[in-house]
């Protein structure tokens, strides 16, 4: 069973057994604001599923650049400059595939997204 209370200052997560007790003060408290979930939920690491797996095989070192890039709100322009001034049209041909992403790159791209250098390469 879980609980959870979602307000604009209050969320509360309790998971597992929980006493009619304590369901009954968050019952008294929040009301129709509290959502009771019952159920064994059962959670699996993401690199672990099916849908990661063919998630991975399908996508490019170029689509984990682009993907990098855009959840960092950058420019193709922004992050050419932080490589040392590497023209848009090579990122752009980068991230579509139509240029190969090389070892030094790849280590830039590292270090700029704080992740390993490997997601951008086609190992």
């Amino acid at each position: 069973m879980q609980a959870l209370v979602k307000t604009p200052h209050t969320e509360i997560h309790i998971q597992g057994d929980i006493p009619s007790r304590v369901l009954e003060v968050l019952r008294s408290e929040y009301g129709g604001k509290l959502k009771i979930f019952e159920g064994e939920d059962e959670y699996v690491e993401i690199t672990e599923t099916d849908w990661y797996k063919e998630i991975k095989t399908k996508s490019t070192p170029g689509d984990a650049m682009r993907i990098y890039r855009e959840n960092k709100q950058l420019t193709q322009a922004q992050l050419g400059k932080m490589m040392g001034n590497v023209p848009r049209q090579i990122i752009s041909n980068m991230e579509h595939g139509k240029r190969a992403i090389s070892l030094a790159t790849a280590k830039k791209l590292s270090a700029i997204f704080n992740v390993p250098a490997s997601r951008f390469l086609d190992l």
